[in-house]
């Protein structure tokens, strides 16, 4: 459990670290932060502070869906934003298309590996993911449908409001799922478990 936990706060601050790493870069962000990004731009409040209030407003969209939200779910919305908040102030600001590019490449790297952290520690699914498998239980779509509708949504209001739409963000569409599909095996912490109960069952049988 200890270490679930811990495993669980180191991921979502460097969710949050990896965002803002994306954010600096200045080429594109991810669906989820252009809409943050452009909420920030016409209401002053900092990126981080407007992720954080998104995360909360889409936890009321899960009680029409019937979700129920546990501790990952909960300290996402408290960590994610107030990690890019605080990185942005200390991330150093960088110049030419190789540095931007190094910076973004790392910002994604860095969010599929606090993702296969933060979700390999089993305490419940972020309030974005959250919305798009409740949505799913409720209506029937097919999961991609539902990512789809949502973060293309909020990927063209954000950019209607003046979020960053760029390479970056066809970048992390792109790579974000394979590299997240690598990390999570490697980082869940129940597959130990289940390995050895396996063995443990496999032995009794003998």
């Amino acid at each position: 459990m200890a270490r679930r936990i811990i495993q669980l706060l180191i991921g979502l601050v460097l969710y949050g670290t990896g965002c803002a790493l994306t954010i600096e870069a200045g080429l594109g962000v991810d669906p989820w932060t252009v809409f943050a990004e452009g909420i920030s731009v016409h209401t002053g409040i900092g990126i981080g502070w407007v992720t954080n209030i998104i995360g909360f407003l889409v936890l009321l969209l899960w009680i029409p869906l019937r979700q129920k939200p546990g501790i990952g779910t909960i300290a996402n919305i408290l960590l994610v934003g107030t990690s890019i908040q605080l990185a942005l102030g200390v991330i150093p600001p960088v110049s030419g298309v190789v540095a931007q590019v190094a910076m973004l490449l790392g910002g994604i790297l860095l969010v599929a590996i606090a993702s296969g952290l933060y979700i390999g520690a089993h305490f419940g699914p972020g309030p974005r993911d959250g919305l798009m498998t409740g949505m799913h239980s409720r209506l029937g779509w097919p999961i991609f449908a539902c990512r789809a509708l949502v973060e293309l949504t909020v990927l063209a209001v954000g950019w209607m409001l003046g979020g960053t739409v760029g390479i970056g963000t066809v970048l992390f569409a792109v790579l974000i799922g394979p590299l997240v599909h690598v990390a999570l095996p490697l980082l869940d912490t129940e597959r130990p478990w289940r390995a050895r109960a396996r063995e443990a069952a496999s032995a009794t049988a003998e």
